[in-house]
């Protein structure tokens, strides 16, 4: 092996990797410093500015051979399963985002409610699972595109 495919294969992942834990490091150390928001928001877009920079000088290649992708992208481009495939996947996406943000917005309001009275445990669990309902729809939805390729 050359050099050039030890860092492509090798070094080259475990820096991009090292770029994306930054931000995580920096929220963890704000935690315990106590320092302000800002320097975590820098740090977090040196980190995505470097990922980018390192995708668009340094493009991984070599993996696949050009007859591969050409017959691939012939392939997609030749029916309709591409946007298909990107259905599917902005069906989860989306659907697990909002499920997040329901989640998100539900479960405290639930503890809450919970602290002050244990009797309203059962619907504050049924808000919660509402939520959660959203991803399990966009994954069926996802689940139906697919079906359909």
């Amino acid at each position: 092996m050359s050099a050039i495919e030890i860092t492509e294969i090798i070094l080259l992942p475990l820096a991009v990797v090292a770029l994306l834990a930054l931000p995580v490091y920096a929220a963890i150390a704000r935690k315990k410093s106590g320092k302000s928001m800002r320097r975590a928001m820098l740090v977090n877009i040196c980190a995505f500015a470097a990922v980018m920079l390192c995708a668009i000088a340094l493009p991984l290649g070599g993996f696949v051979s050009a007859d591969e992708t050409a017959e691939a992208t012939a392939a997609v481009s030749n029916s309709a399963a591409g946007l298909g495939y990107l259905a599917a996947a902005l069906a989860v996406g989306i659907g697990s985002i909002g499920c997040g943000i329901a989640v998100g917005n539900a479960a405290p309001a639930a503890i809450g409610a919970i602290a002050e009275e244990p009797k309203a445990f059962a619907k504050a669990l049924i808000f919660v699972a509402l939520g959660e309902g959203v991803a399990i729809y966009g994954l069926l939805i996802a689940i139906m595109i697919l079906g359909k390729l």
